[in-house]
């Protein structure tokens, strides 16, 4: 046979090249969606930065990288000019010519850039006025925010709405269109701008004047990368009932975290508590606070990133990297908030890597993510399941004593006094409007848990004739009263509608558990 004819392929070696073939295009695509999924996981991971005063004195360094020092800054403040209000300028000191020249600005954020760092730019702050303040003329404001972006190549834009900005309403509109037309047009040509709302805060959450301004973002279609929450400065007021500056910012970040996943509900994009903590970032004033008694120390350092990463929160920064090191011992009353040091005994750039730690991603990998609905809207209508659920499921007929745990829509809320009819998930931005507090959502894999409760005859019935004294209890449909002064005729179901002048207060659930254990012990 001439060794030029053609050879014929049998079936079993063209099935296993068919088969090596496949294992090639699988192989490929499984590396791709890998690739693609590690990018998605990257462009997610929380990210540290802290701020850098660009104009104090004397100049932080922030290109000059050391150990313990972070790559990835926040410079603040871009303001309105002095002379000129739609002229964006450092602090009100420098523009950004002069800045250029007077503190080497550019050539410095060069230099970051080069050893892998990036810069982020804060507009506004507590001292002075954001541009959009006093700027009132659209295309003039949109080209002074344009001016800074360009100059220094930014992906991420934040905006500290402090002072007279947070309650200006008008301001507020009109930098959220103005900003939502830069972040569209940059997304036609490809460009990601990461744009990051700064507030300050209570213990109990934003205020209304904070809402309004998430609620003006979103109304003009921005699509913010996240709430970044000022915990700080909370007021002798604000820290009460033994609060610290640590429990007092966790909680902060817990009823914003809530309060942030209602608001875009309103919205209509349903986010997942994931989605809703990547979406929350925190600041705290390292060291000495402006208010005497509140001090941040390395141990509330510590303990607060612990948190942060344990709710799954997308950022933390500092105010301030400038103050990140100790006082020196010509610095007399540390009790005087500095500008260059903490106020605390201290490393340098000790709180940096206390607070850092875990979070190792960047502002600049997840200026692209794009925010979308990541629960469908029937995930809140869905029937809990009792065989699933670790507290009874609440009901609009049962009445709940304070402390009392129930599920609702997959989620765990306890009740912060007696209750009846108010549905715990009712979207009411400020805690003081509902009385139930949610815990968490319901774990996979729990099963129910019996709560303790009186059994029939512990107390006698309620009855309209009879005299009651003080201390006395008794059983009102099935939920324990204790009176708290002498009474007769007075029905206990008052002291829902109004318990101050009602002469009956409902046992909660603390007390319950307190008799049924005496109960037990004496009867052992």
């Amino acid at each position: 046979m001439s060794s030029n004819a053609k050879r014929k392929i049998s079936l079993p070696r063209l099935f296993l090249s068919v088969i090596v073939l496949l294992s090639i295009c699988l192989i490929a695509v499984f590396s791709v969606n890998s690739w693609i999924n590690s990018r998605i996981y990257d462009s997610k991971k929380p990210w540290f930065a802290p701020y850098v005063d660009v104009t104090t004195t004397p100049i932080f360094h922030f290109e000059q990288l050391s150990n313990g020092s972070p790559k990835d800054v926040i410079l603040g403040f871009v303001v309105s000019s002095a002379n000129d209000v739609c002229s964006p300028s450092w602090g009100g000191y420098y523009s950004l010519s002069q800045a250029a020249g007077s503190l080497d600005l550019d050539r410095r954020i060069a230099r970051l850039q080069q050893q892998g760092g990036s810069v982020a730019v804060s507009f506004g702050g507590l001292k002075n006025n954001e541009l959009a303040l006093g700027c009132k003329n659209y295309s003039q404001l949109m080209s002074a925010y344009q001016d800074v972006i360009n100059r220094y190549k930014l992906n991420t834009v934040d905006f500290d709405i402090e002072g007279p900005s947070l309650n200006d309403n008008t301001s507020s509109v009109r930098r959220a269109q103005v900003i939502a037309s830069i972040q569209r047009e940059r997304r036609l040509v490809h460009k990601n701008l990461a744009v990051w709302l700064t507030l300050p805060v209570t213990p109990d959450g934003l205020n209304q004047s904070a809402i309004n301004q998430i609620n003006d973002m979103l109304g003009a279609g921005v699509d913010l990368s996240g709430i970044n929450i000022l915990v700080m400065d909370y007021g002798n007021n604000s820290l009460v009932h033994g609060q610290t500056m640590l429990s007092a910012s966790e909680k902060a970040v817990v009823q914003t975290e809530r309060q942030v996943q209602i608001l875009y509900k309103k919205q209509k994009i349903y986010l997942s508590n994931f989605s809703t903590w990547l979406k929350i970032g925190a600041t705290p004033m390292i060291g000495q606070n402006d208010n005497y008694n509140e001090v941040f120390s390395l141990n509330d350092a510590k303990l607060f990133n612990q948190f942060a990463v344990s709710k799954g929160i997308g950022r933390l920064s500092i105010w301030s990297e400038n103050r990140d090191v100790a006082c020196g011992g010509n610095y007399l009353n540390l009790r005087i908030v500095s500008n260059s040091c903490s106020g605390v005994t201290q490393s340098p750039f000790e709180f940096s890597s206390l607070l850092k730690k875990s979070f190792s991603g960047s502002f600049t990998r997840s200026s692209g993510l794009i925010t979308a609905s990541d629960v469908s809207s029937n995930f809140y209508s869905q029937p809990d399941n009792p065989a699933t659920s670790p507290y009874q499921i609440w009901s609009p007929s049962n009445a709940y004593l304070e402390g009392t745990k129930v599920v609702w829509h997959h989620n765990v809320y306890q009740a912060k006094w007696w209750t009846q009819g108010d549905v715990p998930d009712n979207p009411v931005l400020q805690t003081w409007q509902t009385p139930w507090q949610l815990i968490g959502p319901v774990l996979p894999g729990e099963k129910p848990i019996s709560q303790p409760t009186l059994p029939a005859g512990t107390y006698p019935d309620w009855s309209g004739s009879s005299v009651y004294n003080t201390n006395d209890r008794v059983l009102f449909n099935g939920v324990p009263y204790q009176a708290k002064w002498w009474n007769q005729g007075d029905s206990p179901a008052a002291a829902s509608s109004n318990p101050d002048s009602s002469p009956w207060a409902p046992l909660t659930q603390a007390q319950i558990n307190q008799i049924l254990a005496t109960t037990n012990k004496s009867g052992s």
